[in-house]
């Protein structure tokens, strides 16, 4: 296969577990959309939205069960602080696992059976900069202030039709992926 083409996303079998990233910085591929996601699968869905969240119509979140992200691609933020949103259903799946090794604290989702809801409502398990912690907030307020959502997607397109216009118009450049 080729640098920068996806494979053919209906093959996913809804039994299994599916680990995707949602878009790749660096081939500049992406999910079209998340059509392929069957409703009533058996796996979760486990997606990087690194390089996506606030910038790619990634509707509906129901089809996705575990996204991680940080703030540092569409925000402009601070690398290196992972966020994580869980479905029901990998809640549910957290709580039925059971390792059969010791995992390391900062893997620890889960105490006692139950999720470890105090991590999902500012509990840290390491201490993050707070420096990095009102800069997302601060971007918040500025995708907010723009228009919300709605406007980070727009703004997304728009800048990539100003790349795809000046490729159009040369020819020793193209876009790696197809």
């Amino acid at each position: 296969e080729r640098y920068g083409q996806l494979p053919d996303l209906s093959r996913t079998n809804p039994k299994h577990d599916i680990i995707f990233t949602w878009n790749g910085t660096t081939s500049g591929v992406k999910v079209p959309n998340s059509d392929w996601i069957s409703d009533d699968r058996e796996g979760l869905t486990i997606c990087d939205a690194t390089s996506s969240i606030f910038g790619m119509d990634m509707m509906p979140w129901t089809k996705l069960d575990v996204i991680t992200y940080s703030w540092q691609k569409v925000l402009g933020g601070e690398g290196g602080h992972g966020m994580l949103i869980l479905s029901p259903r990998a809640v549910a799946r957290l709580e039925s696992f059971k390792p059969n090794r010791a995992m390391p604290k900062i893997f620890r989702l889960t105490k006692g059976g139950k999720l470890n809801a105090g991590i999902f409502r500012g509990e840290t398990i390491n201490t993050p900069s707070m420096m990095c912690v009102e800069d997302y907030l601060d971007a918040l307020k500025w995708a907010k202030s723009i228009g919300g959502l709605n406007a980070l997607l727009q703004r997304s397109l728009d800048n990539v039709s100003v790349l795809a216009d000046f490729v159009s118009t040369r020819p020793w450049i193209d876009f790696l992926c197809e």
